[in-house]
């Protein structure tokens, strides 16, 4: 199917470092990649770029990658969306199927991950349903995320929806390195 047609990826990633490495991988594997540091620059490689392949960070600087998605389901409900997130919660993958994404990824994923999910762009109803015991602590963290997503990752706001000191919070988020 896509065997014979270009692919085009968008890579959007503030942690240069990170994209630069995903970049020279994915050309490796035969992909015309551009990479974006944030939502403003999306547009431009919309129009410029038209990609087939997309892989958006959820964390981006101080906005959500999740504007991203919506946008490059917009311009072309076909490109296939990985969301790629150092802190997955379930919040954040609803949300970022129904704007458009087709798969979504815990860091670490390496270029292998990613490009199995893009072949896989539609759901399997015989994925074992796995009866694992949620912990307060999980539930928590979901918890946070999902309000921090809410609130487009401004923390004071996240604390103050959340019922705790800020301090508290960042404590918390610290613990768990939000990359």
């Amino acid at each position: 199917m896509m065997e014979n047609a270009e692919k085009r990826l968008l890579i959007v990633e503030d942690d240069a470092t990170f994209a630069r490495t995903l970049q020279r991988s994915f050309e490796r594997r035969g992909y015309r990649v551009a990479v974006a540091a944030g939502p403003e620059q999306v547009d431009i490689f919309i129009a410029d770029h038209r990609p087939t392949h997309a892989v958006v960070d959820l964390k981006l600087a101080q906005s959500s990658g999740l504007a991203c998605v919506e946008t490059l389901h917009a311009h072309d409900p076909a490109t296939i969306i990985i969301v790629l997130t150092g802190y997955a919660s379930i919040a954040t993958a609803v949300q970022s199927i129904k704007l458009g994404a087709t798969s979504y990824l815990a860091k670490p994923a390496n270029t292998d991950d990613i490009e199995r999910a893009f072949g896989m762009t539609v759901g399997d109803a015989d994925i074992p349903i796995e009866g694992r015991q949620t912990s307060i602590k999980t539930i928590e963290w979901e918890r946070i995320n999902e309000v921090l997503a809410e609130t487009g990752f401004n923390v004071s706001e996240t604390a103050r929806r959340l019922g705790m000191h800020r301090r508290t919070l960042a404590r918390k988020l610290e613990k768990r390195q939000i990359v």
